[in-house]
């Protein structure tokens, strides 16, 4: 398969995935992002530290805008305060250059993946036998 097809395969799985199936991507993404800016952080490389930092900043961004706090009530409003959090360790990480807030912001991503997979496993109803509709 060529570059360009797996691509166009990514981009159709994307395109046909649900809310749920698009957030744990992006959570993949915020802590592949991390782990790039770790392993870049041990090695000196600052450009790319900087460079996969501010992709972990920009997934948080749109987790945090796709948000439905109306919908989502108490969990909706606790999840944006965890973007802010994680957000500013972030920051924090990249003038400081250091690995702590990193692993922290990777271990926090990695149980909120696990959240959202275990989620996806189950099978939630709401009385009426409708399927419950969950909001990011």
């Amino acid at each position: 398969m060529s570059i360009q097809a797996y691509k166009n395969q990514q981009d159709w799985d994307i395109l046909g995935a649900s809310p749920l199936e698009l957030v744990r991507a992006l959570y993949r993404g915020a802590i592949q992002a991390v782990r790039l800016a770790r392993t870049s952080l041990a090695s000196g490389q600052i450009r790319e530290r900087s460079k996969a930092i501010t992709k972990a900043c920009a997934i948080i961004q749109e987790l945090t805008v796709c948000l439905d706090k109306e919908a989502g009530g108490e969990v909706a409003v606790n999840l944006a305060e965890l973007y802010v959090y994680i957000h500013r360790r972030l920051g924090d990480a990249n003038i400081e250059q250091s690995d702590a807030p990193l692993a922290e912001c990777e271990r926090l991503l990695s149980t909120l993946l696990e959240a959202w997979s275990q989620i996806a496993n189950v099978e939630l109803e709401e009385p009426t036998g409708e399927p419950l509709r969950l909001s990011a």
